[in-house]
């Protein structure tokens, strides 16, 4: 049953998404825009191959090398012209590529790729599951022997220096006389050649800490980022105003430098760019895939607004000042002034990352986000696709409960992503020291309100929320974000804004609030027993908030052991919609004030205490949760693959290029991707791989003829 989740069926969903109408009403040059946007996003996308583990790029590079020479449909014909049957070639793997046209033209190469990586590539050695420290699972943030102290320790060092830990990995080293050498290094076009002073080649030196030396270098990923850098230097001709000719140009500059303070000052540009028709934020971003969880995994995006989904928003962020004073906390811990932000639905272009969200708040600078503001974004033709479910395949809910659920699940949606980005992670204030000692709250008369005393932390000047709070820190904000949406959405004037009323407001909150118990059943699939560790944020928090609510008590939620039609395990959630606004309103009303008010005191222990004690997964009655989790690996619906548009320039027009829902329509969209330089890629990402092998127990020299 363990290994069931690391299984995917052939038969995988693929969808694509569709943002021909909007692509289609951008003027001539917002194109030309949108795609030197989206071409820096796709190089600068490849470097999450060498965020994660040390077989990535490999398998990056054959999978590349092989659809290169032959398309899918070629390929398929191919191997049964080698004697596989269908089902062989959906199976054997190893046969397939061997006996390719790729292999036949660079019979070496090819063979030299699937050593390197096809052992690794299908391995369910315990560490090699998930992303982890140490022996805790696998990571390219770190070398192989870091572990969580290692870590600590450079956070630590990172913070004296005023360093960001964003565009960052840490090389462990030990010196002859057995003492540990860290090198942190830096994400830039630029490495050790001399060049103009800036505020990053100050920091680019030796230093003593604790016992131990740090180095900081940079040039991390640089032949990738001068690719990123070419495409925003030609994307600033065609940009709509000053904002984004100048939030392009401080990319630039932290993308050739490795500053992230230069990062910061394009997000500022970014911020005040106003209701652009095209949108694109590109940089090191979400730091949850970091075991430590301050690393940013590079992410780029290009969306087009969707008007009509807009002017909802815009509607939700007029009221945003109103509802915040809704919020179950003190006015002294909530920032003191709403900074109104800019909030879209945005059809998306490009989304290069490890991922596409539903919706986004950025930037994720606390500092900035304090001061100066941020924009929300959703994603609206991801919600048309990514989220769908057939009835057939919905699980854990009563017969009674689907067709209502399936009805309104969108929808409610909607309305969840919409509070979840503008009202959760766009509330809440940080009590802060700046470097000359000045607090930004009243020591005297600001009290605790789960003690009743004053404030007896802070964040110290250099410390942010995911420095202090590390690991847990994006699941925690997650939570709060998500927990503040189930809360407003309970606001009859919300609900009116998105166009509810009656009782179809009473049925979207009540899916709303049940689609949230029954995806923390479902986000069992994302725990490890075997580490006693959660593998993704979103899934950790909606589990978090299950158990706060079934805490709650008088039959407001059950989760309940079945068998089947199947006669197999199964189970069903249910959720008591008389009892939402009585029991877990409070309920969440409680969680929520104990989430900010120890999120905004800095107080790590309490909030490690608070959200590890209910993110804990036992076997404890009633619910069982360790059973539990077989039955949900049992029946998984697996996530969707999502198939997107290129664009092509031809002469001086854009063109848009779109792909089938289907595997071989995905693997056509990445070979179109990058059709005149597949083959320096795919050099580049082995060498780069092969200049750290060393640092890990895999992959220990490139193959034969790519270094």
């Amino acid at each position: 049953m363990a290994d069931t989740q690391y299984i995917l069926p052939n038969d995988i969903g693929v969808s694509s998404l569709d943002c021909r109408e909007a692509f289609r009403l951008l003027s001539p040059t917002e194109r030309l825009y949108a795609h030197h946007l989206s071409r820096a996003a796709w190089y600068g996308g490849l470097a999450v191959l060498l965020q994660t583990s040390p077989e990535a790029p490999y398998i990056y590079a054959l999978l590349s090398r092989l659809f290169r020479a032959q398309d899918p449909d070629q390929l398929l014909q191919h191997a049964l012209a080698e004697g596989l049957t269908e089902e062989e070639y959906q199976e054997k793997l190893e046969r397939v590529i061997l006996g390719s046209v790729a292999a036949q033209q660079r019979p070496e190469e090819v063979r030299g790729l699937w050593q390197t990586c096809g052992e690794l590539m299908f391995s369910l050695e315990p560490r090699l599951r998930h992303l982890g420290l140490g022996k805790e699972g696998i990571t390219t943030y770190f070398s192989g022997d870091c572990t969580m102290e290692d870590a600590k320790l450079a956070q630590d060092f990172l913070d004296s220096q005023n360093l960001s830990a964003y565009n960052t990995r840490l090389f462990k080293k030990v010196d002859e006389e057995g003492k540990a050498c860290y090198e942190v290094r830096l994400a830039s076009v630029l490495g050790t050649e001399p060049s103009p002073d800036s505020e990053v080649t100050s920091k680019l030196k030796s230093y003593e800490f604790r016992g131990s030396r740090f180095q900081v270098t940079r040039g991390d990923y640089s032949p990738l980022l001068q690719k990123v850098v070419e495409h925003l230097e030609k994307a600033k001709a065609y940009a709509a105003n000053s904002h984004q000719e100048q939030m392009l140009a401080q990319y630039v500059e932290s993308f050739t430098q490795g500053s992230i303070e230069a990062h910061k000052r394009g997000s500022r540009f970014w911020i005040q760019d106003k209701g652009p028709i095209v949108r694109g934020y590109i940089g090191f971003i979400e730091s949850y895939r970091d075991p430590f969880g301050s690393r940013g995994e590079f992410e780029g995006f290009v969306a087009m607004v969707n008007k009509a989904m807009s002017a909802k928003f815009e509607r939700l962020v007029a009221s945003a000042e109103q509802l915040l004073k809704e919020l179950p906390w003190p006015p002294a811990f909530e920032k003191d002034k709403f900074l109104t932000p800019d909030f879209t639905s945005l059809d998306v272009l490009t989304f290069a990352g490890s991922g596409i969200p539903a919706g986004i708040n950025i930037p994720n600078y606390d500092d900035l986000r304090q001061t100066e503001g941020f924009k929300n974004v959703s994603l609206g033709n991801v919600l048309a696709v990514a989220y769908t479910t057939q009835r057939e395949k919905l699980t854990f809910l009563e017969e009674d409960d689907k067709d209502l659920y399936l009805r309104w699940k969108g929808p409610s949606f909607d309305v969840q992503v919409g509070l979840h980005e503008l009202l959760g992670h766009g509330s809440g204030k940080l009590f802060v020291q700046d470097e000359k000692g000045a607090l930004n709250f009243d020591r005297e008369t600001v009290i605790n309100p789960e003690t009743g005393e004053q404030i007896q932390s802070w964040y110290r000047s250099g410390e942010t929320w995911d420095s202090k709070f590390s690991n847990i820190a994006s699941s925690y904000e997650e939570c709060r974000a998500e927990s503040v949406g189930l809360y407003l959405c309970l606001n009859p004037q919300v609900l009116e804004i998105f166009g509810f009323e009656g009782a179809d407001a009473e049925d979207v909150i009540y899916v709303n609030w049940l689609n949230m118990v029954r995806a923390g059943l479902l986000a069992l699939e994302f725990y490890t027993p075997e580490a006693c560790s959660w593998r993704q944020a979103h899934m950790q928090a909606r589990f978090v908030i299950l158990r706060v609510l079934l805490e709650a008590g008088e039959g407001l939620v059950t989760v309940t052991p079945c068998t089947g039609s199947d006669g197999r395990p199964d189970a069903r959630v249910r959720l008591d919609r008389s009892k939402i606004r009585s029991v877990g309103r409070p309920a969440l009303e409680r969680f929520l004030r104990r989430l900010q008010v120890l999120k905004s005191t800095g107080d790590v222990a309490g909030g490690r205490a608070l959200y590890e004690g209910y993110a804990a997964v036992t076997d404890e009655p009633p619910e069982c949760f360790l059973t539990l989790r077989d039955t949900v690996l049992l029946r998984k619906e697996s996530r969707k693959l999502i198939v997107q548009p290129n664009t092509r320039l031809e002469g001086s027009e854009v063109q848009l290029l779109e792909y089938e829902a289907s595997a071989a329509g995905l693997i056509r969209s990445f070979c179109d991707r990058f059709p005149e330089d597949g083959p320096e890629l795919e050099e580049v990402l082995t060498q780069l791989a092969a200049a750290d092998a060393r640092f890990w127990k895999g992959p220990s020299a490139a193959p034969s003829g790519q270094a």
